[in-house]
């Protein structure tokens, strides 16, 4: 190896290595402009899917509890959610004529079709709305009427089918015998 051309040999690698690091000159370019990006749409939001069953008997008991009272002129059970007032469903005993009345929470302006299923019956009732200002509509039954004693002891539960509102799945508490024998 020749050491003599060695010292030129490293002038020349260090010039051009602090070449290599002084800054290039920056050309001058218009500034490019950046699109503003479009807005992405909110997500829409999930579906609901209410589900549908084969028999009445499989959908899920509709949420609330029963709670029974003394009322004038007989006893009554409502269904609902809370304490104060709201009851969805209701039986009233009436000991004037030993009739059992029916009522709905939902307003109608005219006579609907009550629909009550049970295990071992399914009626269909006419159901007259409540009157003015009013947001109910019932029906009436005999006391001795035998559809009562399938809405006791339908295997857990019964519906209430009411022409234009949601069914009602109602648990067969002893609310419900409770109003029976109170009026026969």
């Amino acid at each position: 190896m020749n050491f003599k051309r060695l010292p030129a040999a490293l002038a020349i690698a260090s010039a051009i290595a602090v070449a290599a690091c002084v800054p290039q000159a920056e050309e001058d370019t218009a500034p490019v402009s950046t699109p503003t990006p479009t807005p992405t749409p909110a997500p829409a939001p999930p579906q609901v899917i209410t589900p549908t069953y084969d028999n009445w008997m499989d959908a899920p008991v509709t949420p609330g509890a029963w709670r029974y009272a003394a009322i004038d002129g007989g006893t009554a059970a409502f269904f609902g959610q809370g304490t104060s007032g709201g009851a969805l469903f209701a039986m009233q005993c009436r000991l004037a004529d030993r009739s059992v009345i029916l009522v709905r929470d939902g307003a109608a302006s005219a006579p609907v079709m009550m629909r009550l299923r049970t295990e071992t019956q399914d009626r269909m009732l006419t159901a007259r709305p409540g009157g003015t200002g009013s947001s109910f509509v019932a029906t009436s039954l005999a006391a001795s009427d035998n559809l009562l004693d399938a809405m006791a002891y339908s295997r857990g539960r019964f519906a209430v089918e009411v022409e234009g509102m949601a069914p009602l799945y109602v648990p067969a508490w002893p609310e419900v015998t409770r109003i029976i024998e109170d009026c026969r």
